[in-house]
């Protein structure tokens, strides 16, 4: 078959099996895979298993389920085109807790369809595009009886919870995993029908403190005023972090950022919607904060952050109990930019809170998890057969984006194996992402599997 009609039979066979497609994904979103809750180890592997029959059932080669030290990892490979490329393909099939589950309105792991949204947790991040890529190899090898390139697949089920068992098996697995590019399902679209290529994403730095005081609880009538209290401790430590303007106070933190270029401002200016606008619509507030001095499209994208995830101890129930809590804790994660190492971005900010940390307590601090920052060439090779990708199956060219979020797996492909990473994204502004009531625009599970389809076929030639 020709390298002109192999992605229209594969394109066929899509839509000739889109019932069986989705019915197959609903499945693989009722299994609750939450990483980072040990209650659900079984279930992550559950899930691990039906990633696996599915790349066996597509046709795959060596396909295995991997034992880690934590969770397991997916392989599976089709090594049939000599002289071609290869593909490596990836996602994961974690997802997030779903508290606070009053605040779902369907069950988080009974997926329903309303209109075209299908809400499920996972069903945007990353179960629907990562299921999309498997889907795509299917069509290919069920219509075409070979793929247009070689292909390797990896897919993770601890992508939520910071995925020290993929970094592992990369890191020791180099020979094995090499391929000419990365395919990567885990990024967004910034509208229906817009497709999308992101170019650059921050890295982050997850950490945990602890601060403690009195060897115990303590009544705050015989003890108030002569003992020290950890949750004013830790208060006066967050707030001496970053300002109310949102500047960042830890000496050293900014010294590696590097400036954005002319090229991106450019690009963010021509974008066909208006950013500010679509922020403050989506979060439902009437004033963006932060860096003022920077526009929002490059604080949100290309610039740091320092934000408080949660704060744990003290007395949090109805009513009064007059208590000096002994123990706080605070989840605090710093997103970064390009040349800001997670490495030493926690030593300048475990130096900076331990100068904070006021008399009479003492904090830890400990790194829970981080990655590194991707920020990747627009005029590669690979990023032109995305673009003719996208518009093949979408009818127009791709916008660029810069994101805000992480995906870390880029940069461990890009740093450890040398394979450059490609994010096509197909969430939407809107999914939920992390949140109650996450969902996944049903007519893009078809779009992801009609764009790889086409990817790997325009790599091939």
């Amino acid at each position: 078959m020709s390298s002109a009609s192999a992605p229209k039979g594969a394109r066929d066979y899509a839509v000739a099996n889109r019932e069986r497609f989705r019915l197959e994904l609903l499945e693989l979103l009722r299994l609750p895979s939450i990483s980072t809750l040990p209650e659900h180890r079984q279930d992550v592997w559950r899930a691990a298993e039906f990633v696996a029959q599915h790349l066996k059932g597509a046709g795959l080669e060596a396909v295995e389920v991997i034992e880690t030290a934590g969770h397991p990892l997916v392989y599976g490979e089709w090594l049939g085109a000599p002289g071609k490329p290869t593909v490596l393909l990836y996602g994961h099939y974690d997802v997030q807790p779903v508290d606070p589950l009053d605040l779902w309105e369907t069950p988080p792991f009974e997926p329903t369809l309303k209109g075209d949204n299908l809400y499920a947790r996972g069903a945007s991040d990353d179960k629907g595009p990562m299921f999309a890529l498997v889907k795509a190899l299917e069509a290919l090898l069920h219509a075409n009886h070979a793929l247009p390139v070689n292909v390797k697949v990896l897919i993770e089920g601890e992508e939520e919870s910071g995925g020290e068992a993929i970094e592992a098996y990369v890191k020791g697995h180099p020979e094995r995993l090499a391929a000419d590019v990365a395919l990567i399902y885990d990024t967004g679209m910034p509208e229906v029908g817009l497709p999308a290529i992101t170019y650059g994403l921050r890295g982050i730095l997850y950490t945990e403190l602890e601060v403690r005081g009195a060897k115990r609880d303590l009544h705050s009538g015989m003890f108030g005023g002569v003992a020290p209290n950890p949750l004013h401790g830790l208060a006066l430590i967050l707030a001496g972090l970053k300002d109310r303007d949102g500047h960042i106070h830890i000496p050293g933190f900014y010294d590696p950022v590097r400036s954005v270029t002319e090229q991106e401002r450019t690009n963010w200016a021509g974008y066909p919607f208006d950013v500010e606008a679509g922020l403050r619509r989506e979060m439902g507030i009437e004033a963006l904060v932060g860096e003022t001095e920077y526009p929002a499209e490059e604080r949100r994208t290309a610039r740091p952050t320092l934000e408080v995830h949660g704060i744990i101890g003290g007395f949090t129930g109805e009513g009064a109990k007059t208590v000096i809590s002994n123990l706080v804790k605070a989840k605090v994660s710093m997103r970064l930019v390009p040349d800001q190492r997670p490495d030493a971005i926690f030593l300048l900010f475990e130096r900076a809170v331990q100068q904070l940390c006021p008399p009479g307590v003492e904090v830890t601090v400990r790194t829970l998890h981080g990655g590194d920052a991707v920020l990747l060439p627009l005029e590669s090779h690979w990023m032109m057969a995305a673009s003719k990708a996208l518009r093949s199956v979408f009818g127009q060219d791709p916008i660029y984006l810069r994101e805000g979020g992480s995906v870390p797996i880029g940069a461990l492909f890009d740093s450890v194996l040398h394979v450059p990473p490609v994010f096509m994204g197909f969430g939407l502004p809107d999914d939920n992402l992390h949140a109650p009531n996450e969902k996944f625009y049903l007519p893009n599970y078809e779009l992801a599997i009609q764009s790889a389809i086409e990817f790997l076929s325009e790599v091939g030639r």
